[in-house]
């Protein structure tokens, strides 16, 4: 049986060796597709997570990050892990174990209130800051073209028409603000009924409603009272037609395509749904 720290560089056991000496791994919980690793250790009678990354991985840069500087509306409260060894260079973090069930998959998961908690916790965290940022309309135009030149599986007749169509984009400024960049129930805890967020591998700065596009295709699409609820916690709805456009088609050819190169069917059908349902 395997421990999950074989999956360690070098360097980072040493660091979590050199942090939490004579831990003991009690939990692998990696997702699988990407070259993340996450163990649960327990380390002088008290738990913690930590994360490492692979050779490519930019996840535990942005992490650290978003925990250096964005998460004390959070932590504060309770409602995030919080940061308790990191190194960029190592790519390679601790945190404090979280206690908590994953909303996803629980009786949580279809629970007006705890999409009420999930608003009001991301209100508290785009309100931190704010900055204009005059390319970044240009940029994730660029993106979205790279990402079409990739391999997938979309029609080329769609790709033609995804194509011309971010061809035709406004460019106008972007008011930006932290984001978590993966704001869905498999992110959220809940622990005697009290939401907490979890992986800030994907933080960073964005229009504020490029945190809802993973809800509105899934969980708000399944059920229109958990889309209520949650604008209710996060105190109002700021989807501007054209920008909430924008921001679908270039989550749903993000889906597709990545989804395509890790081997993931249902989330690349899901990616597929969603071009087609955003050109409708």
């Amino acid at each position: 049986m395997t421990s999950g720290l074989e999956h360690l560089s070098e360097r980072q056991r040493a660091l979590v060796d050199l942090w939490l000496p004579g831990a003991t791994v009690e939990r692998d919980r990696s997702w699988g597709l990407v070259e993340t690793t996450v163990l649960e250790m327990t380390h002088a009678g008290s738990r913690f997570i930590v994360k490492a990354g692979g050779d490519d991985d930019h996840h535990i840069e942005r992490e650290l990050h978003a925990h250096r500087n964005w998460l004390s509306p959070w932590t504060s409260r309770g409602r995030a892990p919080a940061l308790v060894h990191g190194s960029v260079d190592a790519k390679v973090l601790v945190t404090r174990y979280l206690p908590g069930e994953l909303v996803l998959g629980s009786r949580h998961g279809d629970d007006p209130a705890a999409y009420r908690q999930a608003g009001e916790l991301l209100a508290l965290f785009h309100a931190q800051t704010v900055a204009v940022d005059d390319d970044y309309e240009r940029r994730e135009n660029q993106k979205s073209l790279q990402r079409l030149s990739r391999p997938h599986r979309i029609a080329t007749g769609t790709e033609q028409r995804l194509r011309a169509e971010i061809a035709s984009w406004p460019v106008p400024p972007a008011v930006l603000v932290p984001t978590h960049g993966d704001w869905q129930p498999r992110n959220w805890l809940v622990h005697d009924e009290v939401v907490s967020v979890i992986d800030f591998g994907r933080a960073a700065m964005r229009p504020a409603l490029t945190d809802f596009a993973r809800l509105a295709v899934q969980d708000f699409r399944r059920d229109p009272d958990l889309e209520a609820a949650f604008f209710d916690g996060y105190g109002a709805d700021p989807r501007e037609a054209g920008a909430w456009r924008r921001t679908r088609l270039r989550e749903a050819i993000s889906t597709a395509v990545w989804a395509y190169q890790v081997g993931d069917e249902a989330f690349e059908a899901q990616g597929h749904r969603m071009i087609a349902e955003a050109l409708a």
